[in-house]
């Protein structure tokens, strides 16, 4: 499929997709005309790495990290190193603070909505 085709399937831009290949994150087929073309797997991969990008790695991790992932064509993939390992564990303990944070500030947020709405539909109202 051509880089259109790719960016409407997953709702990335083509610029984007552009800056993937050059980071080393997606690779591409060239037609003989000079047009990307990638299989079907690409679906697959850039959805990943909108994934990643979105729990906070980088691309400089996320390049680290892909070879240690099967993508939809099941190809081999490289041997996680342990330095690797440790730092990925790193940033899934930091997601996980993360989502402590969040659900913390939402509870003190439902407590405000739950104060505020008492006082608005009290006797005074």
């Amino acid at each position: 499929m051509r880089i259109g085709e790719l960016a409407r399937r997953t709702g990335v831009s083509e610029r984007s997709l552009r800056y993937y290949e050059t980071q080393g994150l997606l690779r591409a087929q060239r037609t003989p005309g000079g047009h990307r073309d990638y299989g079907e797997w690409a679906v697959d991969r850039v959805v990943r790495i909108q994934t990643l990008y979105a729990a906070g790695l980088n691309s400089e991790k996320i390049a680290q990290l892909l070879p240690c992932m099967k993508d939809e064509d099941g190809r081999p993939n490289e041997v996680a190193t342990p330095k690797l390992v440790d730092e990925l564990t790193a940033e899934r303990a930091r997601i996980n603070r993360m989502i402590t944070d969040l659900i913390r500030s939402r509870d003190v947020l439902d407590e405000v909505i739950d104060t505020a709405s008492a006082v608005t539909s009290g006797p005074h109202a």
